[in-house]
């Protein structure tokens, strides 16, 4: 266990962990601590607590000081800076007619190096850009290209359902969304109604997925057999959120559709049985039977053909080792059938002294 205390540099941003030392910032408050990249200026999160060694990140850079007021001022400074600088690298990326769209500037808390943040189609030859930068502002230049959801978590901006949109409000890291669990929740498979504005599948569909994965494993699968209270049915439809299901049921010549709850329906459910132990050896032993006779038809295959005809030639049988060429007997006799053949003739030579 570790002594950590967790802070975070942007709004819905990741959240890092650092040594507090002999400092114990409370939750809420800012603090000056050293990062990869220098100096940073962040909210503490989560105040101090003990937190598994699996979970960090080692080594832990430490925090150097709560920030004071003249850290909240210079941190009000870089953000008007910022601004600032944008404007006029958007004007410089202009006169360089670069076929790039700048995000957002970033300048770390010690003012040794400014982040330009773009997206572009392809790659972008920016050194000239990079060098016409280090001249206006005499510092360390670094652009970072990135993706469509970075880009819509900086920026920011209102979801389909009207909301912010999750990724700049809250979600410090973007979790892996598919087709399948859209298909899962009976959404509609347009692209206009489950993407985000970043044009990439919506962030909001993990959130209920495990819900949806679980429920389902309790719930009869479409067109299985129930036993409801009125009668045997089919199951026609499953609504997962309030766990009732849909059944079709047949009443002579007249078809009625109900909805039940599910604690109210009967059906098999299928038990999964484990493999017994004997099942499984006889089924290596049957393996290690097909092998040995693949290894058998090999070895005969391999076999010189019997002559059936005694006028015809004889057939071609494989040298002997002392009759292979040199080359060839030296690569068959390695160490260990050394030792086999010495191993025989001492055998031989045991059995003539006893006789």
């Amino acid at each position: 266990m570790a002594t950590v205390v967790g802070v975070r540099f942007k709004n819905a941003g990741k959240l890092y962990y650092f040594d507090p030392g002999k400092l114990w910032p409370a939750a809420g408050s800012y603090v000056v601590v050293e990062t990869a990249r220098g100096v940073e200026y962040g909210q503490v999160i989560t105040g101090v607590r003990q937190v598994d060694d699996e979970l960090i990140a080692s080594p832990l850079k430490q925090v150097l000081r709560i920030a004071t007021e003249g850290d909240a001022r210079h941190a009000a400074e870089n953000e008007a800076f910022e601004k600032e600088a944008y404007r006029i690298c958007q004007h410089k990326i202009e006169e360089h007619k670069l076929d790039m769209k700048l995000v957002g500037v970033e300048q770390t808390f010690d003012n040794a190096k400014i982040l330009f943040y773009f997206t572009a189609n392809g790659r972008v030859d920016f050194r000239s850009l990079v060098k016409d930068l280090a001249s206006v502002f005499h510092t360390r230049i670094e652009l970072r290209q990135i993706g469509v959801r970075d880009e819509a978590k900086m920026l920011g901006g209102l979801g389909p359902c009207g909301r912010p949109i999750c990724c700049g409000a809250f979600l410090g890291d973007f979790q892996p969304v598919s087709i399948k669990m859209a298909k899962e929740q009976n959404l509609s498979l347009n692209p206009t109604k489950i993407s985000g504005v970043c044009g990439r599948l919506m962030c909001c569909l993990k959130f209920e997925q495990d819900h949806y994965e679980s429920t389902r494993k309790r719930m009869p699968k479409t067109g299985k057999e129930v036993e409801t209270p009125d009668g045997v049915g089919t199951v026609t439809d499953l609504n997962v959120l309030k766990e009732t299901v849909t059944v079709r049921l047949h009443k002579g010549d007249s078809v009625e559709f109900k909805t039940y709850p599910l604690e109210e329906l009967k059906w098999n459910k299928p038990v999964p049985q484990p493999a017994a132990e004997g099942r499984t050896q006889e089924g290596k032993a049957q393996e290690g039977g097909r092998s040995a006779r693949g290894q058998g038809r090999r070895s005969r295959q391999n076999r010189a053909p019997l002559a059936t005809d005694p006028s015809g030639p004889a057939p071609v049988m494989p040298a002997e080792a002392d009759e292979l060429p040199p080359e060839v007997t030296e690569e068959r006799s390695d160490e260990g059938e050394g030792d086999w053949l010495k191993a025989v003739e001492d055998a031989l030579k045991a059995a003539q002294e006893k006789e």
